[in-house]
């Protein structure tokens, strides 16, 4: 697979070496259009299903970026849209011709039509809204029609304003109405007054909200033109400005270099809103959550940067550093002095990336937990860190408890790196294939797990849900094909069965007089599981389902635009695990007992409760009806507050180790502490562990069973 897809990087290297764009580029002072032109050629000749730059391609463009740009529709006039349609069939023509006169147009209205919502909101937010008018709002903002003048247009805006204003006045009078109640001397407020509160509330969010806008650059809003392009070849298929390729590379490593705080902006103001837990800024105890940091200065810098009303991006950039480079403070503190702190910059690894385990204890047996947020791993040196390294440690260590039974929990896994999965598969299998990876134009390479060791042989339950995606699902598919392990969850994870590979622009060029171009994320290949079924739309269908919050909400990849289609090859040769006495039966005995289970059936309740909330895109702008309605929806939800109540009857202990840092880390503690809360009141864990308890080993296997084959 590496082998071919290399070859396949030297061919569009080679021939990107001698298109137009490579020689005129240097004198070219147009980046957009340069990056046009890059990402439409990699694009073409790199992935995996490329899709015909044509009119009816850019009619889907013309949609997708037009709605992105204003989703609400409180900022273009049919008239705008009328002269935007003038490009509907064209945007192909421009990204051929290297053009972006669609894009300069629709910026240049689009910073038009705020400054315009800029002064409109203000002129309404001056009024009183009149809570006892009987009106009301559409949410279904997709089918509203553009207004066609300002009188409209400040109508939609009051609409939308007086809608966020009601709420903030509702939770005023509740709030008031319980001060009574406590407390008889207590002072009212008129309607008068609580009215006013409550758009000055919204004149509040406004102004953030605007700040946000303000933040954004004219290379934000081309961002979002040009995925607006890729993304109509597949929906995984991303462009990474230079800052969003930063915030990959962390995701998927869970690592970052920097002084390990979390910071939001507040007001011009860029404000701690969380210390990371071992990090410089967490072991050096001098700020603190709430600090503002008001300047920053590098050590071979003479003289601070003021970063009050920098873009928060911005400001981050000078914050982050390499490790070990030391980065000056001027802060304001919680109670308002003014402070200089100096941190060394370090590596911070973000532990709720990371796996974590727990010990089970049910009666007289102790059963082990691993819960795997995402397959991740260090895109430049698979060797540090990752994902299988990690698992395969906790199971060690679980191992040391005389574990009986193991879950893995992929819940919510959104995917990372294809070589964990094969590795983490290898933990409880003897050897064999994994998952089959199809390049276009190529026959399916598999890739397989060669060591013949088996760290974790005894009973194993996967639970997934309809966010287990991509890496989970190859995972998950692969111990279901060889039985291995029972699945349970929803009734199909996510359905994403593509391959993407992050390809650096800056290295397709010469020479380059822009600075950094970014990076594409591209879908480059599918896989298939070793039955050589796909995942791709259809994901993995679980041997036990099971109700969950997520089963009426369309959020799987069928669900997505532009998905790529599902197909079948042939199958692998591999020997189904034969180290199961009753695999069928207990999966059985485990339907059976969730078909009885009231926890499940109220959960299933709620599901179908919330999808139909969710359909629900009108709401009376009276306050009257606006309370009544949530007053009944609050009786109608009271049936579920008995899902939050449930409790099982198992107990969960942190290891030893992470007992050990728990005594200088409180906040590890904490997390656990909540982690441990949650799985003990989790009827998805309690079922896997009896389903554990239901598996029994055939301990003669491999001296007196032949292996059952399935060939192709």
């Amino acid at each position: 697979m590496k082998k071919s897809f290399l070859i396949l990087m030297l061919t569009v290297i080679v021939s990107a070496a001698s298109c137009s764009f490579t020689t005129k580029v240097e004198n070219d002072p147009d980046k957009d259009k340069l990056l046009i032109d890059l990402i439409s050629y990699v694009l073409g000749k790199g992935h995996y299903d490329a899709k015909d730059i044509n009119d009816d391609f850019s009619k889907e463009v013309f949609s997708d970026y037009v709605d992105a740009l204003d989703p609400l529709k409180r900022y273009f006039y049919k008239s705008d849209i009328e002269e935007f349609k003038k490009f509907e069939k064209l945007i192909d023509d421009e990204i051929r011709n290297k053009e972006i006169t669609f894009f300069n147009l629709t910026y240049d209205r689009l910073q038009q039509r705020m400054a315009e919502a800029r002064t409109l909101h203000k002129e309404i937010l001056e009024q009183p809204f009149n809570f006892e008018k009987d009106e009301s709002i559409d949410t279904n903002y997709e089918n509203l029609p553009y207004v066609e003048s300002k009188s409209q247009m400040k109508d939609r805006w009051r609409l939308q304003l007086k809608f966020n204003a009601l709420s903030s006045y509702y939770d005023k009078v509740e709030e008031q109405i319980d001060s009574v109640t406590k407390n008889s001397n207590y002072s009212r407020k008129t309607s008068i007054v609580l009215e006013k509160e409550s758009r000055e509330i919204t004149k509040t969010s406004l102004k953030e909200y605007f700040e946000f806008a303000d933040d954004l650059e004219r290379k934000d809003w081309f961002s979002i033109y040009i995925n607006s392009i890729v993304e109509e070849f597949d929906p995984h298929t991303y462009y990474f400005a230079p800052q969003d390729k930063d915030r990959f590379d962390i995701a998927m490593s869970g690592k970052l270099e920097g002084i390990g705080a979390r910071l939001q902006k507040k007001n011009d103001n860029v404000k701690i809103i969380e210390i990371i837990s071992g990090g410089p800024a967490w072991r050096g105890n001098e700020v603190e959550v709430g600090d503002l940091i008001m300047k920053v200065k590098q050590e071979d810098e003479e003289e601070p940067v003021s970063i009050v009303g920098m873009r928060l991006d911005d400001a981050v950039s000078l914050i982050k550093g390499p490790k070990g480079t030391k980065v000056m403070l001027t802060v304001k503190k919680v109670d308002g002095t003014i402070e200089i702190i100096e941190i060394v910059r370090d590596v911070v690894e973000l532990e709720e990336t990371y796996a974590k385990s727990s010990t089970v204890k049910k009666n007289d047996k102790t059963f082990g937990i691993v819960n795997l947020p995402k397959f991740y791993f260090n895109m430049q040196d698979y060797n540090q860190r990752n994902a299988a390294k990690d698992v395969k440690q906790e199971i060690i260590r679980l191992k040391e408890q005389d574990m009986d039974g193991l879950v893995i929990d992929l819940r919510d896994n959104g995917g990372g790196s294809l070589q964990t999965v094969v590795d983490i598969a290898g933990l409880f299998i003897e050897k064999g294939p994994i998952v089959q990876v199809r390049t276009k134009g190529e026959s399916p390479e598999v890739l397989s797990d060669k060591d013949r060791n088996i760290l974790w042989d005894g009973p194993l339950v996967i639970l997934v849900n309809e966010l287990s995606a991509s890496a989970s699902e190859i995972l998950a598919a692969a111990m279901q094909d060889y039985k291995r392990a029972i699945i349970i969850g929803s009734k199909q994870t996510y359905g994403k069965g593509t391959v993407q590979n992050v390809m650096d622009l800056n290295r397709w060029m010469r020479s380059n007089d822009f600075g950094d171009l970014g990076a594409l994320k591209l879908t480059t290949q599918k896989f298939y599981r070793v039955n050589g079924g796909s995942t791709q739309l259809e994901g993995v269908k679980s041997d036990v389902v099971v109700p969950d919050r997520y089963s009426y909400i369309d959020i799987g990849e069928k669900d997505q635009e532009n998905p790529l289609p599902w197909d079948k090859i042939a199958a692998a040769d591999y020997d189904l695990w034969d180290g199961y006495i009753d695999f069928d039966q207990t999966i059985n005995n485990s339907k059976e007992r969730m078909s009885k289970n009231d926890q499940l059936k109220l959960i299933e309740e709620n599901a179908k409760w919330v999808r139909q909330k969710r359909d629900i895109n009108k709401y009376s702008l009276q306050f009257s009806k606006y309370k009544l309605n949530i007053a009944l929806n609050e009786k109608q939800a009271e049936r579920f507050d008995a899902i939050s109540d449930y409790k099982t009857n198992l107990t969960f202990q942190s290891l030893p180790y992470e007992k050990e840092l728990m005594k200088k880390d409180s906040i590890l503690t904490e997390k656990r502490k909540r982690w441990h809360k949650s799985l003990s009141k989790d009827v998805y864990v309690e079922e896997a562990i009896s389903v554990l308890e239901d598996l029994k080993i055939n301990n003669i296997r491999r001296s007196k069973n032949p292996l059952t084959t399935v060939k192709n």
